[in-house]
């Protein structure tokens, strides 16, 4: 639906040409931001309403459970099986610090929620056979799961910024009507506060979308030296993408020649950092936590980047 309607505006309404990259960027554009819009209207307010049947002390003690790093692996396993993008995962993040889950845990759903999906499993499944499916999918969930952990440890849980919302009622609605009410006044705040920060972040990612050549990217990350797996990360976190769209283009990459884990961190890189979601997070948190994110997931995927080079 979201593409019909991007496809109306770009080439019906506005009457740019196919193909162009003016066109894509604009496609591009307008198809996120309706799919990242509705994604957080429809998540936040189904949260927020269960919110009101479920105790936020109970999503807490579920995702606190730190004994063999449990609550992690809950997070990123329901990361791993929810269909969502890094922009779109972000209303789930913020519900969870909302409940009060550890920053770090939190984090963990964050990291695996783009990394990996029954989407992304079956086109790896096919393109790659099950051997790399399988693999890709535990050092996924392994990588959401260690990168929590680390993030938990860093201390920095007050760079989480406290939004100015209104005052909480003290007790929940018990009928229909006031639970919907709670529900709708919970997503208009949330809304209204992370839609510009959407805005800004995926036009950027559209401008580089449209603009940015993959022959330009091939140029530098087909080399076989050491540094590749680094320089596919660095030149991966600008750009913005779905990993189940970037599939086809990893396999591509392999085909002329770009070892299969430098061609996977690109992907990674692509998927699970960007500068449209680092853009939506700067509206959560401060800068300090924001970098000291990125760059211990980013030594993550450069790991695994690595250890599939060695294992393929």
């Amino acid at each position: 639906m979201f593409q019909y309607i991007a496809d109306i505006c770009t080439y019906n309404l506005f009457r740019l040409e196919s193909g162009t990259a003016l066109a894509s960027s604009v496609n591009f554009f307008i198809y996120d931001v309706l799919k990242i819009a509705f994604s957080i209207l429809l998540v936040i307010t189904l949260i927020s309403f269960l919110r009101t049947y479920i105790s936020p002390k109970k999503i807490k003690r579920l995702l606190s459970r730190q004994r063999f790093g449990i609550g992690y692996l809950i997070a990123a396993i329901f990361g791993a099986i929810s269909p969502f993008c890094s922009c779109s995962s972000i209303p789930f993040f913020i519900g969870f610090l909302e409940a009060g889950v550890p920053m770090g845990v939190a984090f963990a759903f964050l990291i695996t929620s783009p990394l990996v999906n029954e989407i992304i499993f079956v086109l790896m499944l096919g393109t790659f056979g099950p051997k790399v499916a399988f693999t890709y999918a535990g050092f996924g969930i392994l990588l959401g799961v260690t990168c929590g952990m680390i993030l938990q440890q860093t201390n920095l849980k007050h760079d989480i910024i406290k939004l100015d919302k209104p005052e909480s009622l003290a007790e929940m609605p018990q009928d229909l009507q006031g639970k919907l009410k709670f529900a709708y006044a919970e997503t208009a705040w949330i809304f209204k506060k992370v839609f510009p920060f959407i805005l800004i972040g995926v036009g950027i990612g559209a401008i580089i979308h449209g603009y940015v050549p993959t022959q330009l990217i091939t140029q530098y990350i087909k080399s076989e030296s050491i540094f590749a797996v680094p320089l596919a990360v660095i030149i991966g976190v600008p750009l913005y993408a779905g990993c189940s769209t970037l599939v086809p283009v990893v396999f591509a990459f392999t085909q002329k020649g770009i070892a299969i884990g430098t061609a996977l961190a690109f992907m990674m890189a692509i998927a699970g950092l960007s500068f449209p979601e680092a853009i939506i997070l700067k509206s959560v948190m401060r800068l300090r936590l924001l970098l000291v994110f990125f760059g211990i997931v980013a030594l993550g995927i450069m790991a695994v980047g690595y250890l599939f080079n060695f294992l393929f």
